[in-house]
């Protein structure tokens, strides 16, 4: 009888182990994400890290890097995902760093991002400027000019991003080299000085994306319009795509970690949610442990949810 017994718990211990071993799939697994140098990708890295500690991952610290090393990163295997791919804002560094033979890119996190160029509204609407094509006009360049070459300075996009190629190539497209020039080197340092220009009462144009703190700032609508890339009798062209905010991670990593995959290929942000926590880093709440508590507080708001993703990952494991 006292043999029984001892058999029966060892048996009990046995399965407790595997159940605790199934629901935490990841563990004495370090998994190392990476993303662009914006800090406004934050916050669904760290939405992300929580969903694969919970699933017994030890997540090591978030490398940051400019986007076509971080896709050669996540290639070779010297990071294992990143969310920070915008699709198809970024497809050549995708393609260039390997594409599908490496990396998995099935999965957009957020949804519904976009881009352009924008003026002051009071401009806009004083000279009739609806598209970046009258700033050939030297006259109408002029109005925006801040630092008295004759030119247009448009704050725009830091090399390495991808979004600046773009931006490129609508000033070589639409004959703007003459009248117009890109300001480039830190964004945010630049939209600082675009703000308070603004606020000074000068005619402002710049380029931004959503989610980002900047347009709850120069409110779209209120304070500034976006204009297109077309004539002015044309119907709108933005001249930018709806992006999708991607996973994308080494392909070997996805196959040797089902339980991380199927949470990676799962768990979804509203862009509002990033639109909030954007808001939160332009007041200041711009640390690493902030952006954790960011994400920790969507997270508990949502906690039904997360719950369902995180255990449909450890079964995934099973």
């Amino acid at each position: 009888m006292n043999k029984l017994k001892i058999t029966i718990a060892v048996a009990a211990i046995a399965f407790a182990s595997s159940v605790f071993a199934q629901d935490m799939p990841g563990k004495g697994v370090t998994v190392e994400p990476i993303k662009g140098n914006p800090a406004n990708a934050w916050f669904q890295h760290m939405v992300v890290q929580l969903g694969l500690e919970a699933l017994g991952y030890e997540v090591e610290e978030t490398r940051e890097a400019d986007f076509p090393a971080m896709h050669l990163a996540v290639a070779s295997g010297d990071a294992s995902y990143t969310v920070n791919h915008w699709q198809p804002l970024h497809n050549q560094f995708f393609d260039k760093s390997g594409g599908d033979a490496v990396m998995v890119r099935e999965h957009a996190v957020i949804t519904g991002a976009g881009q352009g160029f924008y003026i002051d509204k009071k401009t806009a609407e004083a000279h009739g400027i609806t598209s970046i094509k009258q700033l050939s006009d030297p006259a109408v360049a002029g109005l925006f000019d801040s630092d008295g070459d004759g030119k247009a300075n448009l704050s725009g996009c830091n090399p390495g991003w991808g979004c600046e190629i773009r931006i490129e190539d609508h000033i070589d497209n639409l004959d703007l080299r003459d009248t117009v020039h890109h300001d480039q080197g830190s964004y945010f340092a630049i939209m600082a000085d675009t703000i308070t220009r603004y606020n000074e009462g000068a005619s402002i144009l710049y380029y931004t994306w959503t989610p980002n703190w900047i347009s709850d700032v120069l409110v779209p609508g209120t304070d500034v319009v976006q204009i297109g890339v077309q004539s002015a009798e044309e119907a709108m062209d933005v001249g930018f795509a709806i992006n999708d905010v991607y996973v994308v991670a080494n392909k070997e990593f996805m196959e040797d970690n089902p339980a991380a995959a199927a949470f990676l290929n799962t768990v979804e942000i509203p862009i509002s949610a990033v639109n909030a926590a954007q808001v939160k880093l332009r007041d200041g709440e711009n640390t690493v442990e902030d952006f954790r508590r960011h994400a920790e507080d969507w997270v508990a708001a949502n906690q039904t949810q997360f719950d369902a993703w995180v255990a449909e990952a450890a079964k995934a494991a099973q």
